[in-house]
């Protein structure tokens, strides 16, 4: 890798990481929008609201050749993502979605060796394993007692984040796909568009809830702006100058920086089981991509002949 591009890609992963932390940040403020308003009702406020940022700077950007159909078919994908997650949390703790949400680092490999048919490597099969033991302490926090809405020790609202999950790595690895250093704008302006006008097709089928207060105001701008259209628009910019793998493995930090900031504000207390659970999860994530490259470059070492 020449230096220019190796500091592009420093550079890159460097605002990956601000992101996971902002993004990590929402899961609380969502959760306190959801008391005022119904998950899709949300979720249209808010993309109409990122969409509307970023229609302004993308302007004739958006339909350039080839932008509407990929644009699109990554909106298709951001929108089961956000619907996923957004109902989820209705259900859940913002801590155990975004540790469940940040399984996707896990379903990256998994779906590239399904897509590329390439099997995973060993440090892919002890991350799953790690992940899969996290889990079963992340959602038994009790010791074993059913939680209310208990379903086989998952909530249904962490079943939807493990679906989110699922989503949002297929839009890491279409990201990637489709991701070039000069066409971010105009392809996360017809996403968020995208999102949006799905959001408002499906209100009509869901029970309406919209009281407007300062917390909702704040989230919808807060969301629209700046974890939709800022955001999106950064992950798009930094995928196009690193690897999905890489950019998976940064968002793996999301989790610990939404369970730090929602245990700050006092919304939740979690117990050694659960941060164990959660701890594990980490773990199993960087150990899926970390503990390959880490055994590859001991024994590469060991071959080396001295000098």
């Amino acid at each position: 890798m020449s230096e220019g591009r190796e500091g592009a890609q420093w550079k890159a992963d460097g605002a990956l990481v601000l992101l996971t932390v902002f993004w990590g940040l929402t899961f609380v403020v969502v959760k306190d929008a959801l008391a005022f308003a119904d998950p899709f009702t949300f979720l249209t406020l808010r993309f109409v609201v990122g969409g509307a940022v970023m229609a302004l700077l993308a302007r004739g950007r958006m339909f350039a050749p080839g932008i509407v159909p990929k644009g699109l078919l990554l909106a298709v994908v951001l929108f089961v993502c956000f619907a996923l997650q957004t109902v989820g949390l209705t259900d859940t703790t913002p801590s155990r979605a975004a540790f469940l949400t940040g399984l996707n680092v896990l379903f990256v490999p998994l779906m590239s060796m399904v897509l590329l048919k390439r099997l995973p490597r060993w440090g892919t099969s002890v991350g799953v394993v790690l992940a899969a033991v996290g889990l079963y302490w992340l959602t038994r926090p009790t010791g074993g007692e059913a939680l209310p809405g208990d379903m086989g020790g998952l909530l249904l609202g962490d079943w939807l984040s493990i679906g989110c999950a699922v989503a949002y790595a297929g839009h890491i690895l279409l990201t990637e796909r489709f991701a070039t250093k000069d066409n971010a704008v105009g392809l996360v302006a017809v996403q968020l568009a995208g999102v949006a006008v799905m959001s408002a097709l499906c209100m009509p089928f869901v029970e309406r809830k919209l009281e407007w207060s300062q917390p909702l105001v704040v989230a919808v701008l807060t969301c629209g702006v700046l974890a939709s259209a800022v955001a999106i628009l950064v992950q798009t910019w930094g995928q196009a100058r690193t690897t999905a793998v890489r950019a998976a493995l940064i968002f793996a930090l999301e989790p610990v920086f939404a369970s730090a900031f929602s245990v700050a504000v006092g919304r939740e207390v979690l117990g050694p089981k659960e941060w164990l659970g959660g701890a594990l999860i980490v773990v199993g994530v960087f150990a899926s991509e970390l503990g390959t490259v880490v055994w590859d470059g001991w024994r590469a070492r060991g071959r080396t002949p001295a000098a």
